[in-house]
């Protein structure tokens, strides 16, 4: 599943239908402006797909567009347009057949039975370029899981023979059809890969058990796929992890120390890209992964200065970190490729509480990092808290928890037997002790 041969290629017919309901809407004196806004977005969309094809090693022929009120039932593109498909790919000779758009079992079965060769929609097509991708033990699993996932709705196709019962000497059995022993199959190894992932997630787990020991914190890269996050990542940390000018060129997780003005270090890691619409299916299964930035101390969202619709995209990278939690890890907006923009230098801009909200660089040139590197220690720095806590001498279960995650600045004991002890923390992780029961009785006074 995984050792696909890399530039063979396959001839595609990319297929994009539009459909003008699903645009927002928009006040009627501004009709104008909504139709220019409705055309920029359908073009987004357009090259992006294309660019997905690309990524999967396709060799685009031409690209079908259509519009459409809503999708038909039977091949969602409309038996008129299913049609001029399927002159296209006898004109062509193409053996593929890629929609932009996510089909159902049945709508996938009818346009391979109508056109005689493969069709792969969205999430297929996006499914495939992680097969390609993945290199870790953990990135092949979680890619296997989500292909499981998306290929028990699609079993049927369009082979009868798995709805005849099993016959013949040593074969016969309790009446069990060939799809069901594969649906059954398929579901014994869903469940063995979702056993090793929770053993990934374990794993994992004491990985940031143990920075969080080191008083280390997290920093995850996020953004919109081809962002410039792994660019950035190589700059900063003097890796050389993979960089190429295509969508999810990142799949598996790299982590790296990275030293800090005024003393201070951190984790970086670099994360898997976000796109629109991304598969269900693929959250799902790198929810192992994308706890990297559930779990982080800040999230350094990198954004494509240069890109058209970048308000959107940081609306779709928004929506996947609220699905795995991470929405109110706090965000310090990059703006990378500032070299693309005319007239814009590197440089941090700040709110009215004098709050950094964006920091503009570039990563290509390595021009703003120590921008961005001056304002992380800043937060940091800033991000860190001295209290004075009383521990009863019954509650000894709390200094086991104290000096696992905390700093231990100072302590004594009073004539009570009570531990008095001052510690050090970032907020975030005090503001979890407070979350734990009777741990508020614990904090006598705020060191200023």
């Amino acid at each position: 599943m995984f050792d696909r041969p890399v530039g063979t290629g396959e001839r595609a017919l990319l297929v994009h239908i539009d459909f003008p309901s699903a645009n927002h809407s928009s006040p009627v004196s501004n009709i104008e402006g909504a139709l220019q806004n409705a055309a920029s977005l359908r073009d987004e969309a357009q090259n992006e797909f294309y660019d997905l094809a690309l990524s999967a090693g396709a060799e685009p022929l031409s690209f079908i567009k259509g519009k459409r009120v809503k999708p038909e039932p039977k091949y969602f593109i409309g038996t008129g347009k299913a049609q001029e498909v399927k002159d296209a790919v006898e004109l062509y000779q193409a053996d593929l057949v890629l929609v932009n758009h996510q089909l159902s079992p049945a709508q996938e079965r009818n346009l391979e039975i109508m056109l005689q060769c493969r069709v792969l929609d969205r999430t297929g097509l996006i499914l495939d370029i992680f097969a390609q991708r993945a290199r870790s033990h953990e990135g092949k699993l979680q890619v296997e899981l989500a292909q499981l996932s998306h290929m028990t709705t699609r079993l049927v196709r369009g082979w009868t023979h798995l709805e005849r019962q099993k016959g013949g000497i040593g074969l016969r059995g309790p009446g069990e059809t060939q799809l069901e022993t594969d649906r059954r199959l398929l579901g014994m190894r869903i469940k063995q890969l979702n056993k090793r992932l929770d053993k990934v997630r374990k794993q994992r787990e004491q990985s940031r058990r143990s920075r969080q020991r080191a008083e280390l914190p997290t920093v995850s890269l996020v953004g919109y796929t081809n962002a410039g996050k792994s660019t950035l990542f190589n700059q900063l940390t003097k890796s050389s992890v993979y960089v190429a000018d295509q969508l999810f060129a990142t799949l598996d997780p790299t982590l790296r120390r990275v030293e800090l003005p005024k003393n201070l270090s951190m984790v970086l890691a670099d994360t898997v890209g976000f796109i629109s619409d991304l598969p269900h299916d693929l959250v799902e299964a790198f929810h192992a992964t994308l706890l990297e930035t559930r779990e982080a101390d800040l999230l350094l969202h990198v954004i494509d200065a240069h890109a058209d619709n970048r308000d959107k995209h940081i609306a779709e990278v928004n929506s996947v970190l609220e699905q795995v939690g991470a929405d109110e890890t706090p965000q310090l907006l990059v703006y990378n490729k500032v070299d693309l923009l005319k007239g814009q230098q590197p440089r941090i801009e700040k709110g009215n509480s004098d709050n950094v909200l964006r920091v503009w660089l570039s990563a290509m040139d390595d021009n703003g990092l120590n921008l961005l590197l001056e304002t992380i220690a800043e937060i940091f720095s800033k991000d860190r808290v001295q209290k004075h806590l009383k521990v009863p001498a019954n509650a000894g279960q709390w200094r086991a928890i104290l000096y696992d995650q905390v700093d231990i600045l100072e302590e004594s004991y009073n004539e009570m037997g009570d531990w008095l002890v001052l510690i050090e923390s970032s907020s975030r992780d005090f503001n979890n002790l407070l979350k734990k029961s009777g741990f508020r009785d614990l904090v006598i006074d705020t060191v200023e």
